[in-house]
């Protein structure tokens, strides 16, 4: 998504935005779950990006992965003001709770695949959720992942592996 010279200003960011709106705030969600919160950091990555536009660099990654890394750092931005803030007593409630119902026209197997994909997340580390949401979430290829959390390649297709057995592995136990 490069600017050409005949776009006018912010038309590159305006599609990068379309594109991607919808699944950087589904990562910030998995990482705050939070929606309230979520929304504001959503909101201030974009805000950043956007002033931020000039530092892209296309041979440091794709657009998509830059932004993914700004979404990740405003996200972390806004757990450590938290915990400065004050210590929870309890996760703040998931909207995606796995006991809501399913949306209307969902096959009935499919609604409890999606719960029991949902409660296995919930139950693990914040590192893997944040994994399974860069892979699944943002559809990152394992080199994007890696320049987001700042590792190899290697490194990155390697936990993201571990993250999604131990996601099957927690999908497939008896509640």
């Amino acid at each position: 998504m490069e600017l050409s010279t005949s776009e006018p200003p912010g038309a590159g960011f305006d599609a990068l935005y379309r594109a991607t709106a919808s699944d950087v705030f589904a990562y910030v969600m998995t990482l705050l779950r939070d929606r309230a919160a979520a929304e504001d950091v959503t909101a201030a990555a974009f805000e950043r990006a956007f002033r931020r536009s000039s530092t892209f660099d296309a041979r440091r990654g794709t657009r998509r992965a830059w932004l993914f890394g700004i979404a990740r750092h405003a996200a972390l931005d806004e757990l450590r003001r938290r915990r400065r803030a004050a210590a929870l007593l309890a996760d703040p409630a998931d909207p995606a709770d796995p006991g809501a119902p399913a949306p209307a026209g969902e096959d009935e197997e499919v609604a409890l695949r999606r719960a029991a994909v949902r409660t296995a997340l919930a139950g693990m580390e914040a590192r893997d959720r944040e994994l399974i949401a860069l892979k699944f979430h943002a559809g990152l290829s394992n080199a994007e992942i890696a320049r987001v959390l700042g590792v190899s390649e290697t490194n990155a297709g390697t936990r993201v592996h571990r993250a999604v057995s131990k996601l099957r592995k927690a999908c497939h136990e008896p509640a």
